[in-house]
């Protein structure tokens, strides 16, 4: 018997279905999730949801957030996620470098500006590395006829 995996954004549904077990980089380690897992609620930090089925791993940035565990259903609410299918390299390289731009020019007593552009720094790095490392050899296959 599978759980159900749901993972929100703040202005989209991102995955929605069934999962033998939903891995989350919670922010005191990476956690395994099994169907009938006990009640849980944690915060999580920059990383990868792993959800994997009997016949594909699906992979998913999230950057930050909180994710609820009961014992029939996983619901992520992530500050932002995206399937790692689905990026754009060359808009993630441009964040980057955007990001990198703006942060060699602002002050570090501009502590709230400075947060923030660290932040988008993190998220794209996060995007190209997870592009880099899954995409090309962990590839999901739709071709099952």
């Amino acid at each position: 018997m599978p759980i159900r995996c749901e993972i929100v954004s703040q202005d989209r549904m991102i995955y929605e279905g069934d999962a033998d077990i939903v891995v989350l980089p919670g922010s005191d380690g990476e956690m395994g999730i099994l169907p009938h897992h006990a009640p849980l609620l944690t915060t999580l930090k920059y990383g990868l949801i792993k959800v994997r089925t009997k016949n594909q791993e699906l992979l998913f940035t999230v950057a930050g957030g909180v994710a609820e565990v009961q014992p029939e259903i996983v619901t992520v609410l992530a500050d932002a996620a995206e399937n790692v299918q689905e990026i754009d390299i060359a808009r993630a390289e441009d964040a980057r470098k955007r990001a990198e731009n703006s942060l060699s020019k602002v002050s570090v007593e501009d502590a709230d500006a400075y947060e923030k552009l660290e932040a988008a720094l993190r998220r794209s790095n996060l995007r190209l590395d997870a592009v880099k490392r899954y995409r090309s050899t962990k590839r999901t296959s739709s071709n099952d006829g």
